[in-house]
């Protein structure tokens, strides 16, 4: 069903970006030092759930331009490969920026369903999702269609993990994150590095 190369170079990719602090990481982190780890365990969750409405409705639009057009497919999967360049480079070129995260967000016995819309009213992450993985995806093997849910699952999983952890670890992550440049530039850097040389890889290796 999956390619084991391109299934390895996923988990790869997904991870970096998991692990990257992003819009998501800072709104369950302002939630957990607003709320408390409740909050942010519900804000989790709804971020988890938002993202794979998400992963559903990029798993049918791929499969559909998959059926229509073999050329559209490529062409989308190289569109993903020069998205993660362009974001290895985002990454790298915003290393010497301030992390800024506010804990002003009121607490709310709706965390859950905010999280839900937060997430499925974001044009970024369906954008996110088209472009990220189908390059990843073996057409030759069949099942487009799940393999892409499938990808696209792990991704949200991982990325709730990632969440998750910043909510256990949610007052000394910040102090981190704010205080030690030498830290938050040289993640940026390995994330942004990480993020081109998987771009550059898949665009060139074989398509079949």
């Amino acid at each position: 069903m999956f390619d084991a190369h391109r299934f390895l170079l996923f988990l790869v990719a997904a991870l970096l970006l998991a692990i990257t602090p992003g819009p998501g990481v800072f709104y369950v982190l302002a939630r957990s030092l607003a709320g408390g780890r409740r909050e942010g365990i519900l804000s989790s969750m709804g971020t988890f759930v938002g993202g794979l409405f998400h992963v559903l409705a990029a798993a049918l639009g791929v499969s559909a331009i998959l059926a229509a057009s073999a050329v559209a497919f490529h062409t989308v999967k190289y569109a993903g490969a020069a998205y993660l360049v362009w974001l290895g480079i985002r990454m790298i070129r915003a290393r010497n920026s301030e992390m800024l995260v506010s804990a002003s967000q009121p607490a709310s016995a709706g965390a859950f369903r905010q999280g839900i819309l937060t997430e499925v009213l974001n044009p970024k992450t369906a954008l996110f999702f088209l472009s990220f993985i189908p390059q990843f995806i073996a057409a030759q093997q069949g099942h487009v269609f799940f393999q892409f849910m499938v990808l696209g699952a792990l991704s949200v999983l991982l990325n709730t993990a990632a969440d998750l952890l910043v909510v256990v670890l949610a007052a000394p992550l910040e102090r981190k994150l704010k205080s030690s440049v030498r830290f938050r530039r040289g993640q940026r850097v390995a994330s942004g590095l990480g993020m081109i040389t998987l771009g550059t890889y898949v665009a060139i290796a074989d398509t079949r």
